[in-house]
């Protein structure tokens, strides 16, 4: 006689599992890819360092603006109805992206992709925390886990692959099959939840949240570009500081808060921000960087950039599927802590470049590095929704997205300023007595891309125009030397800012996230099954 139950697989909670996990694979997948493509992107669409990070950053703020108004959005009118409309939305701009001509449009098109992302990233862990209790729980959020390695895995090379074999903008086009197959799954087969004591959306809120979040990132982009102390710099730094206090005075007094602060009592959930903010501030953000070396100093193509990448990724998917199994066993405290003093050490590890260094150099630090993102993100996600009970997981599962987005975006943009500023300050030291002004602008900024080797060709052949083969010759190798030197200099320097940042975040995890937190939300779960 044969067996009348159906096969787990038939369980809608692991339809959900899939649908969530395509989805979030999807949107990490366009974040590693992206990065691959910066180059590409600044020669075609004559970009700067500025434009990059807002390639990169419109994405983020809107992602960081709209993820708690979508965590609300999500409680009141349905998570699965929320993550269809994110993903259709997402597949929108995804086209859009791939079909700019014009660095404003891309960026225009990244906040619209954003818009959408909001709507899944907000929904994914709440839709796995309605779905999955006790033990099958811990199995969701490992699973979870190691889709962020896979994708990570995957990205640079899929992106190197696309952008040298076709072209940077089908980066984005390939996103559409996979959005087609995320929307069909999610509508036949995800069962819808939501919060019956859910309020209204905050709008104030969510106005002066996004206001004070943008004139922040737009003050640190332009501190890149001007200098700290420049008036239009330190008027949007002051407004962003009055704009935040503004959010916080009004979530404290509003009836429906989108950002209940109240959560911020459980001091696990509060070291579960700090680690979803620090991770994405440290070595996600010096991503960007660490490529536009490997390609603009080292010469790199895409693919062979993506593929350099790999340790660092592959290292990542083994170590996230190694502690998805921990969490089951391990407290999450002694996986993230630890975790963040590992990427401590290995972006460590990956500073102290020399100007003659090959990428061999970046290997330890790569793999070390990896190891600790492997070990920090299966556990990271439970700390989102695992202290609230499962009719919060929206609201939670977005508070803690938005840290994780709201470190990308200030982290490229602080990073890039500092980055900036002193390959600037280098290379004007450097060249300052040797070059034309109207070419030291040129190669200032060709340089503060990382573009050394273009830089340097570029140089040759305005000299080999004007003085021979000599002198083109010499040209080369001066700004060659002097441009090496800045960018490895200015690198080691945001290398060690986010190795002290992965530092700090490892001992204020440590001393916040607490075993007993989940204990009370398990006790609470297993009433309800009950």
């Amino acid at each position: 006689m044969s067996d009348p139950r159906p096969a787990p697989v038939a369980d809608p909670k692991w339809w959900t599992l899939a649908a969530v996990c395509l989805g979030v694979f999807m949107l990490l997948l366009d974040i590693t890819i992206v990065n691959v493509a910066l180059p590409d992107i600044a020669t075609d669409l004559d970009a700067s360092l500025s434009d990059l990070q807002w390639v990169i950053d419109a994405y983020a703020l809107s992602l960081a603006a709209l993820l708690l108004t979508a965590g609300s959005l999500a409680d009141l009118y349905g998570r699965k109805r929320v993550f269809v409309i994110g993903t259709l939305l997402f597949t929108v701009g995804s086209l859009a992206c791939g079909f700019a001509q014009d660095v404003v449009f891309l960026c225009l098109s990244r906040a619209f992709q954003g818009i959408g992302g909001a709507a899944m990233f907000a929904t994914a862990l709440a839709l796995l925390a309605s779905a999955f209790r006790g033990k099958d729980r811990g199995t969701a959020f490992g699973a979870f886990g190691a889709t962020t390695g896979v994708a990570v895995a995957v990205g640079p090379v899929l992106g190197g692959v696309l952008t040298s074999g076709i072209s940077w903008r089908w980066i984005f086009f390939v996103n559409i099959p996979i959005c087609v197959v995320a929307i069909a799954m999610t509508a036949a087969k995800v069962r819808e939840s939501h919060d019956p004591r859910a309020g209204r959306p905050d709008w104030f809120g969510f106005v002066t949240f996004s206001l004070a979040l943008g004139s922040l990132v737009y003050a640190l982009i332009e501190a890149g570009q001007r200098s700290w102390g420049d008036p239009r710099v330190v008027t949007f730094l002051v407004a962003a500081a009055v704009l935040l206090v503004v959010f916080l005075v009004a979530e404290v007094r509003g009836s429906h808060p989108m950002f209940d602060l109240g959560l911020l009592r459980k001091p696990t959930f509060t070291g579960g921000l700090v680690a979803a903010f620090a991770v994405s501030a440290s070595v996600f953000s010096l991503l960007t960087y660490l490529v536009l070396y490997v390609q603009g100093v080292l010469g790199y193509d895409a693919v062979g950039t993506g593929v350099r990448f790999l340790y660092l990724s592959v290292a990542s998917f083994f170590a996230a599927a190694v502690a998805g199994r921990l969490t089951s066993f391990v407290p999450t405290r002694w996986l993230i802590g630890p975790g963040f003093l590992v990427l401590g050490v290995g972006l460590v590890l990956l500073g102290g470049i020399e100007p003659d260094d090959t990428w061999t150099h970046l290997i330890p630090g790569l793999v070390v590095s990896g190891i600790a993102v492997g070990m920090i993100n299966p556990p990271l996600a439970s700390t989102a929704v695992g202290v609230v009970s499962p009719d919060r997981s929206g609201m939670a599962s977005g508070v803690n997205s938005t840290f994780r987005q709201v470190g990308i975006a200030t982290g490229i943009a602080a990073l890039g300023s500092i980055f900036s500023h002193q390959v600037s300050d280098a290379v004007a030291s450097g060249l300052g007595d040797k070059v034309p002004p109207a070419a030291l602008e040129g190669l200032t900024a060709a340089l503060t891309n990382a573009q050394v080797v273009a830089a340097s060709e570029g140089a040759r052949q305005a000299a080999t125009q004007q003085g021979g083969a000599a002198a083109g010759a010499q040209a080369f190798d001066l700004v060659h030397t002097v441009g090496t030197s800045a960018v490895v200099d200015a690198l080691n320097h945001i290398t060690l800012i986010a190795a002290t940042l992965a530092f700090v975040a490892g001992v204020v995890c440590l001393l916040m996230i607490r075993q007993q937190d989940f204990v009370q939300h398990e006790a609470e779960a297993m009433a309800a099954v009950g």
